[in-house]
C-alpha cells in the first residue's frame, strides 16, 4: 500500500539524525578551541561504540541510540566550507533540517557555557555562515559551546586556534560530557526538552 509505505519511509527518516561537529582537520588543529565540535562528536562516538571512516567531505561514524540512528560527521572541508559537507550528507541521507545538529565553539559565551537553539544567526562563526549560505536558511539546530573571549585586541585568531590552558583542559571532560548528554536528549526527546538538560548542574 503506497500510503503505508510512505508513512514508514517518513518514520524511518524521522529517526535519523546528522550530528556535525565543526573543526579543522590536521594534527596542527587538534585540541584547539576552534575544534571543540570535533571533540564533542569524538566523545559521543566513543560512548556509543562507533567507528570513524573516511568518506565524502570528512570522517563519518554511524551509531545507534535508543532506536535512533545518529550519523556523526567531522567535515574535512575546513571550517569556512563546512556547509559543503553538511549539505552533501543531508541530501544523501535524506535528513530534514530539524534533524541535524551542528556543534561549534562560541566566543560570545563564557568558557563552558552551552546554548542549544533551533535556529539563529551565524554570530560571526565562519562554519555556521557557510552552512547557512549553502542551506539557504538559518533554521537548523545548533549547539554552541563557549570558549570565552580572553584575548587581547587583534589576537582573536590566535586565541581561537590556540590550545586549551591547563585550567581549561581540566574542566573540558565535564563540558564534553554535558554536550553529549544534550545531543542524546535532542535525538530522543526533542530540542525543546533537550534545552532543559543544559539547566541541570
Amino acid at each position: 500500500m503506497p500510503g503505508a509505505a510512505l508513512l514508514k519511509h517518513l518514520y524511518i527518516c524521522g529517526m535519523k539524525y546528522l550530528i556535525t561537529g565543526l573543526g579543522n582537520p590536521g594534527s596542527e588543529y587538534a585540541d584547539t578551541r576552534h575544534n571543540i565540535g570535533f571533540a564533542v562528536v569524538n566523545l559521543l562516538c566513543t560512548q556509543l561504540e562507533g567507528k570513524w571512516r573516511m568518506d565524502h567531505h570528512g570522517e563519518l561514524a554511524e551509531v545507534k541510540y535508543k532506536g535512533r540512528t545518529l550519523l556523526l560527521l567531522k567535515p574535512h572541508t575546513y571550517m569556512n566550507l563546512s556547509g559543503k559537507a553538511v549539505r552533501y550528507w543531508m541530501q544523501k541521507e535524506k535528513i530534514e533540517p530539524e534533524n541535524i545538529l551542528v556543534v561549534c565553539d562560541d566566543l560570545n559565551l563564557v568558557f563552558g557555557k552551552q546554548r542549544l537553539r533551533p535556529k539563529g544567526s551565524d554570530g560571526g562563526h565562519n562554519g555556521l555562515k557557510s552552512i547557512q549560505e549553502l542551506l539557504n536558511s538559518d533554521a537548523y539546530p545548533r549547539l554552541r559551546v563557549g570558549i570565552g573571549d580572553n584575548f587581547n585586541k587583534g589576537r582573536q585568531v590566535n586565541f581561537v586556534l590556540g590550545k586549551w590552558t591547563n585550567d581549561e583542559a581540566a574542566e573540558l571532560p565535564h563540558i564534553l560530557e554535558k554536550s553529549t548528554e544534550v545531543i542524546k536528549a535532542f535525538a530522543t526527546i526533542g530540542i525543546t526538552r533537550a534545552m532543559n538538560v543544559l539547566s541541570r548542574p
